[in-house]
């Protein structure tokens, strides 16, 4: 009995916190600033005592170190309760976007892209860049709930040689999911630290998306070759007749979600956050209701509350945490004294620049530190305009370093994912993507260079 009330409380303050933020943004009353943090330091309070190993010392490290620096500036409280808030809107984020993963399980979408897979996709090297492709583009609405559905359509059959090949295409999908969807915490964290729009930055992360795939592909390209020794299904080679098409009504709701996102961030005067919460509540229901889906709608609706929300409660009390600790250390202006310090290194500062941050979201992760609490730390602490590159240079750097790190973290959703489902540890999953994530570093400076200048 009180662990169910507990539960629901939980569940409660979280929603609290979403919807106390998105009466801020709408109505614009600074009171409900004190209101917000409040119901923040509640959460992280409510919620630690559930956390366990590194991320429970993590989250007390943010709360006990953000306290300390706050209290030795003699901050006000206001200062107090706006570095609460200031990962609240990953929090909202947690609350709304998942719905636009709901349209996407609809049985029939997903029994005729089963048949897509089969009959298209026979070529091993076809099939690695497929599921790559296709793990990103359902990972964009769906989220890490793109690895199993993608993982049932793959290994639907025996793939002698590309079992370690797939889980590398699924793993590097996801974190290309991570540069362009306007649904992820990452995203969400980036514009908003630097309030860009979603849009201002989605043509450069479209292209470092493609770029991903091909450095992807070159980097397993010897092991595809050794796999393309053997043909996928000797002996049954495919008539035109039984090749499926891309299931038309689930491509229609995928292009119509982003074109919903993009129109609705021309016309409405509001937060990118906001306008994902308005499309979010209406446009998947209309969807399903259109499609005469409501069951579905209904039971994906009952497992986001009841499943997929409480099981984010890791991150969401880390999240919280290390805005907190953000927001502490942009109360120190430690971040105005970067630029003294990277003028010591003989390098453009611009470059210099790139290739720390880069270092220090990739080496952090590297031993299982989420990426957002670096990110957070450079969004909030660094002015871009002080290390040489613009705003918009800036989220597709921390973007960029985000998405490459996580296929190496022993700590990421997906290796771990991918560790369950195909017995192998997660250092096994991790290391084949070493030789990408480096690959990938320096591809992603070499576009910030070429793409946007310094």
């Amino acid at each position: 009995m009180i662990s169910a009330i507990r539960t629901a409380l939980e569940r409660t303050l979280i929603f609290a916190v979403a919807a106390v933020y998105i009466a801020l943004q709408a109505a614009g009353l600074e009171e409900l600033v004190y209101l917000l943090g409040g119901l923040v330091f509640a959460a992280i309070l409510l919620l630690l005592p559930r956390l366990k190993g590194m991320t429970r010392w993590l989250t007390v490290f943010f709360l006990a170190a953000g306290v300390a620096l706050l209290s030795f500036q003699q901050a006000d409280a206001r200062t107090w309760f706006e570095s609460a808030g200031i990962n609240v809107t990953i929090v909202t984020l947690f609350c709304f976007a998942p719905l636009f993963g709901i349209p996407v399980r609809i049985p029939r979408y997903v029994e005729a892209l089963k048949r897509f897979y089969e009959a298209n996709l026979r070529s091993k090297t076809a099939l690695f860049l497929g599921t790559q492709l296709l793990t990103q583009i359902m990972g964009v609405f769906i989220n890490v709930g793109s690895i199993p559905v993608v993982y049932q359509m793959v290994f639907v059959r025996p793939l002698p040689g590309m079992s370690q090949l797939l889980a590398n295409a699924m793993n590097r999908g996801f974190a290309g999911a991570i540069l362009w969807s306007p649904y992820f915490a990452a995203m969400t964290l980036v514009t908003s630290s630097l309030r860009l729009s979603w849009s201002s930055v989605l043509p450069y992360m479209l292209g470092l998306a493609v770029l991903s795939l091909a450095i992807s592909w070159a980097v397993d390209w010897r092991g595809l070759r050794q796999a393309e020794a053997g043909e996928l299904e000797p002996g049954q080679p495919v008539d035109a007749k039984e090749r499926a098409a891309f299931p038309f009504g689930l491509a229609l709701y995928l292009i119509a979600a982003i074109i919903v996102i993009l129109a609705l961030e021309r016309l409405v005067e509001l937060p990118m956050v906001l306008l994902i919460c308005l499309a979010a509540a209406a446009f998947p229901l209309c969807w399903c209701l259109a499609q005469g889906a409501w069951r579905v709608y209904r039971e994906g609706l009952r497992n986001h509350v009841t499943v997929t929300l409480p099981a984010l409660q890791k991150e969401i009390t880390l999240f919280l945490a290390a805005g907190f600790f953000s927001g502490s250390i942009g109360a120190t202006n430690v971040g105005s004294k970067v630029p003294d310090l990277l003028e010591i290194i003989p390098l453009p500062m611009a470059v210099t620049f790139s290739l720390l941050a880069v270092l220090l979201i990739a080496g952090t992760s590297l031993i299982g530190l989420h990426p957002i609490v670096p990110v957070t730390l450079l969004a909030g602490g660094i002015d871009p305009a002080g290390v040489g590159i613009s705003p918009v240079y800036f989220a597709v750097l921390l973007l960029g370093g985000w998405a490459l790190s996580n296929p190496i973290s022993p700590a990421s959703a997906v290796n771990n994912l991918l560790s369950g489902l195909l017995g192998k540890s997660v250092f096994e999953m991790a290391a084949p993507n070493y030789k990408f994530a480096v690959c990938m570093a320096l591809g992603l400076i070499a576009y910030l260079l070429v793409a946007l200048g310094a």
